[in-house]
């Protein structure tokens, strides 16, 4: 198990099978926002230019609307500031091609994106850990390893952390914008479930407003993975070297897809559908966050709304030997190793999906295997 199996299993639509560790939300939490009710008003925005390349850039309305996007979360743009792609990934990637070259150190969360570590490790970078606290990354750590590594990147997740759902504090986010620039480190921040979260939510963004941040977002987890619409925003003279990279490496992103989440974003349903998906994964975190306390299993956060609940189960030492117990009841886990720099360090912790935690046939497969680990030892 590691990381290429993980990704595996993310891309598989098996039936029966519960995607306990899955990375995005239910299908039903989605799928009231129709995507097919959209077809005509997306050929009303332009017939002709759907037959085309677009815009090295991306599509030029959906630029503008995302400048009022990061305006509500306190990040002042222009669309000459933003970089549309194919998801969040590939922002990625074009940030990865941009700046690093094989032998380059780069520091990320730890643990942290499992998808980032295969695409650094393509790049021949080394990559550096920097554990994640509760309340964002632990600054000594950080400040040590700018210190003596001289990094390049350090690429985190403030808000709505994966796998660990924490949110990073506005203290934490002032320290470690001073860090970066002291030592001259861009820091990447990927925010792929703004959505979820309220906007005054401490952002490091926010703070420097792109002069040493990257910002990335993504409109897979709260419309459609199925679209592949993300953006980068930084500092204009990057994002316009930025685009050609994109456009080297796939000459454009899919405008068809553009215009349809340029759509969605203007429809004032989108606002309602918002308005639901919040008020769910706050319920749903809810209960995880009880079963788990039934359960007697630790919690590394527990805030009132997040996608992802970091757990290690009463018992269960090695989270690879139980994702293998539990795959044989057709469940799906996100073991903790995975999610390190190191995948060969042992870890009790995985990455629980609140929409799927209150599923009986978890609810039913964890309270046997933590039950069977008790009368075992006893």
């Amino acid at each position: 198990m590691d990381i290429v199996w993980l990704m595996r299993q993310q891309l598989k639509s098996e039936p029966g099978q519960l995607g306990i560790g899955d990375g995005f939300p239910p299908v039903e939490w989605l799928e009231d926002n129709r995507l097919d009710k959209y077809s005509q008003k997306i050929v009303r925005t332009g017939l002709g230019t759907l037959f085309r390349y677009g815009s090295r850039f991306g599509y030029l309305p959906l630029r503008q609307h995302l400048v009022r996007k990061l305006a509500s979360l306190g990040i002042e743009s222009t669309p000459r500031q933003i970089v549309l792609t194919h998801g969040a990934n590939q922002a990625m990637d074009i940030l990865i091609r941009y700046f690093v070259r094989p032998g380059d150190t780069v520091l990320v969360d730890d643990p942290g994106y499992y998808p980032l570590f295969g695409k650094l490790k393509l790049q021949g970078a080394s990559i550096v850990g920097v554990p994640r606290a509760p309340d964002g990354p632990d600054v000594s750590e950080l400040e040590r390893c700018m210190e003596t590594l001289k990094p390049k990147l350090f690429f985190t997740q403030s808000v709505g952390h994966n796998p660990t759902g924490s949110d990073i504090t506005p203290a934490k986010a002032h320290r470690v914008l001073q860090l970066a620039e002291k030592h001259q480190v861009i820091v990447v921040e990927n925010d792929p479930l703004a959505d979820f979260k309220p906007a005054a939510m401490a952002r490091i963004a926010t703070l420097d407003q792109l002069q040493r941040t990257i910002y990335l977002g993504s409109f897979s987890k709260s419309i459609s993975a199925a679209l592949r619409v993300g953006f980068i925003a930084c500092h204009p003279d990057l994002a316009s070297d930025l685009a050609d990279v994109k456009m080297l490496i796939h000459v454009s992103s899919s405008e068809y897809c553009e215009r349809t989440v340029d759509v969605i974003l203007n429809e004032g349903y989108y606002m309602r559908h918002i308005a639901r998906l919040r008020d769910r994964v706050e319920r749903a975190t809810d209960a995880a966050v009880k079963f788990f306390a039934d359960l007697g299993a630790r919690v590394f956060h527990t805030p009132e709304q997040t996608l992802y609940l970091w757990c290690a189960l009463p018992g269960k030492d090695d989270s690879i030997e139980l994702a293998r117990e539990l795959m044989a009841r057709k469940i799906m886990m996100a073991p903790g190793s995975i999610f390190s720099v190191d995948p060969q360090q042992q870890s009790p912790w995985c990455r629980y999906n609140v929409g799927f935690v209150s599923d009986p046939r978890f609810i039913s497969a964890a309270t046997t295997v933590v039950g069977t680990r008790s009368k075992s030892s006893a």
